[in-house]
């Protein structure tokens, strides 16, 4: 399976809707949070990513970029293949999970 990515902050709703979409999914990701006063970790988000919004996502070398990027992948049925997995239904949302955005 690839290696998944988040650059994250501690307080970041669009952070929880990605790692909540992955965990539905199966899939481990390694979290870096970027706002612990660690500015190496930040530069190397910057420089992956050329982004300063979080959360920045990777699926190995490949930058997926933001939440609703992570979604539109998932919508088009494009995530799947990415994260190495066989397509199938995704499970419906909670209203717990849709009263996050």
């Amino acid at each position: 399976m690839p290696k998944v990515v988040i650059y994250s902050t501690a307080i970041c709703p669009y952070c929880v809707r990605a790692k909540q979409l992955l965990t539905r999914k199966g899939v481990e990701y390694e979290e870096l949070y970027i706002d612990g006063g660690d500015r190496k970790l930040m530069r190397e988000m910057l420089e992956r990513s050329q982004r300063r919004t979080v959360p920045q996502i990777f699926i190995d070398d490949y930058h997926v970029g933001g939440y609703d990027d992570l979604a539109e992948l998932n919508a088009f049925g494009k995530l799947d293949p990415l994260l190495g997995l066989a397509p199938h239904e995704e499970p419906e949302m909670t209203q717990e999970e849709d009263d996050i955005t």
